[in-house]
């Protein structure tokens, strides 16, 4: 297939927005969809192919929005439908695909599907759920952990049975063991595919369905890595990854091949996942793509790493498309992570740059763009569920989700109101006018760095070759019929040499020649 004939999501670069801290229009200080689409000029200008929109559906918000009370609408504190109808058409008139998020594993305990199926033990939805009864002297039917902290099980007394959630105890699991179930769910997709949007993120899709004989997980062995839940003790034999799995996703690729150009991407996140990613993608009846925490919860960013990750999806369209991101709602901001504080703006462009010249799609995550850090958030502030649980072994998850800063205004123009996350002096300067002013900023060497990737397939589409790493020296080349580009990254803050690199030189980053790389350099050179 050439390039002319590939898919549009196929290299795809694709922005998440995390609409409560994207830009609040009515002062509430909670982000919604009216500011999604008021700042899609922003989203267009970065040169990404879509907009992956995080869940803004009916929801208490004690998972901020994870846990869904009715999957077919829009929480008020977000606007409503035809707001959603609006950010569709303001994206589409940009030539900017829409992408929202799909959670299948697990509903608020306020759904009225749950609500139904707690009620006893013979209702038309009692199945719909993972109920069990206890053990003889009442404990939990087995051993399995919440990634949250404590048993995966929780006490009903309307039905004396235990039901299952693998996150809050008020994030009930779905049984898609259950067809009806799935019908629902697929019924869901069909809504929003009817509504314009051009594909989903499938999120926590290893949890989607659990194993019925409910075993017991074995012991983890100790890594030496810290384990601050019960969760990091166990092997996630019998909760995750269900064989099943992959044919609902067969279902689901059947529903999105009857509209045009849909794109499906899945999260996968477990110590050992590329299997599975594999699994849900391989061949042209499954998801797209996949992408898991390779890099997201990486301690640090080494030649090394990024070489193994590339092995494990090598060339071939046996292997599946993968996904890449260095930062999300859920990790932090990598910058904060991967260097000193000293080097985080070179870092941040060499950040940038390598991740455009990966083999698949990747995200951006909303500042990443702007080079934001990870925001301290004192306890006494924090809102993530999971951080107030583990507090202080796991660092919040809110430190990367604090608003975006468009101005130099009272609360970097995010709001007239009280921000629902406190925002930070550093990322304030960081702010989207700053930028846009700047040609030097972190902003335009995004945009030129997009730019760059999308008017040369080899980049985009092209096979990746020659991994080589020296030390923190990165080599690679990409490569498409009619051309070849030679990549080059130094991962460290120490200079580096550099012989036997002629060509075009197509981008060089932080200083980076033919012959020096100097500390978080990169070279594009066209060979």
């Amino acid at each position: 297939m050439s390039a002319q004939t590939q898919p549009w999501w196929r290299g795809a670069a694709i922005y998440q927005v995390y609409p409560r801290s994207f830009l609040d229009t009515d002062g509430d200080g909670v982000g919604d969809l009216p500011g999604v689409a008021v700042k899609m000029d922003h989203i267009a200008s970065l040169g990404v192919d879509a907009v992956w929109i995080s869940p803004f559906y009916p929801s208490p918000m004690r998972d901020f929005g994870y846990d869904i009370t009715d999957y077919c609408g829009v929480d008020p504190v977000f606007g409503t439908v035809a707001d959603f109808d609006a950010v569709v058409a303001a994206a589409h008139a940009r030539g900017v695909r829409v992408l929202v998020d799909q959670v299948y594993a697990h509903v608020s305990s306020d759904h009225p599907w749950f609500s139904e199926s707690r009620a006893d033990r013979t209702n038309p939805r009692a199945d719909w759920f993972v109920w069990a009864d206890p053990k003889p002297d009442g404990s939990p039917p087995n051993n399995w952990q919440s990634v949250f902290g404590g048993p995966a099980w929780t006490w009903d007394a309307r039905r004396c049975q235990y039901y299952l959630h693998n996150f809050l105890t008020s994030q009930p699991q779905l049984n898609l063991h259950v067809p009806a179930v799935q019908d629902a769910l697929l019924g869901v997709a069909r809504f929003w595919l009817e509504r314009g949007v051009d594909g989903f993120r499938l999120d926590a899709l290893n949890f989607a369905m659990h194993d019925p004989l409910l075993r017991d997980n074995p012991p983890a062995p100790d890594t030496g890595k810290p384990r601050t839940r019960p969760f990091d003790y166990q092997q996630k034999k019998w909760n995750l990854f269900h064989p099943d799995t992959p044919q609902f996703l067969e279902r689901l690729r059947a529903l999105t091949d009857e509209y045009d150009g849909v794109f499906t991407l899945a999260e996968v996140g477990d110590d050992d996942d590329n299997a599975w990613k594999k699994r849900f993608t391989r061949g042209d009846h499954r998801l797209n793509s996949a992408y898991g925490f390779d890099f997201l919860y990486a301690p640090r960013l080494t030649a090394a790493l990024v070489a193994k990750v590339m092995g494990d999806w090598p060339n071939g369209a046996d292997q599946g498309w993968p996904c890449w991101a260095f930062e999300n709602h859920d990790a932090p901001r990598a910058v904060s992570r991967w260097c000193d504080p000293e080097a985080r703006a070179p870092f941040a462009r060499l950040k940038v740059a390598l991740l455009a010249c990966l083999r698949g799609n990747f995200t951006l995550y909303q500042g990443e763009e702007l080079g934001l850090v990870q925001d301290d958030i004192p306890f006494e502030q924090l809102q993530d569920p999971e951080a107030i649980t583990n507090w202080p072994r796991t660092l919040s998850r809110d430190g990367a989700r604090t608003p975006l800063p468009w101005s130099d205004a009272p609360q970097g123009g995010f709001t007239s109101g009280t921000p629902w996350l406190p925002m930070s002096e550093a990322n304030m300067s960081r702010n989207v006018t700053a930028q846009e002013a700047d040609p030097a900023s972190q902003l335009a060497f995004t945009q030129a760095m997009l730019a760059l990737r999308k008017a040369h397939p080899a980049l985009r589409l092209g096979d990746l070759l020659d991994c080589a790493v020296d030390g923190e020296r990165l080599d690679f080349v990409r490569a498409i019929e009619g051309e070849r580009l030679r990549c080059l990254f130094n991962l460290s803050d120490k200079a580096l040499p550099l012989i036997d690199v002629a060509g075009d030189v197509l981008l060089a980053v932080n200083g980076a020649r033919p012959d020096a790389l100097p500390p978080y350099g990169a070279l594009i050179v066209r060979v």
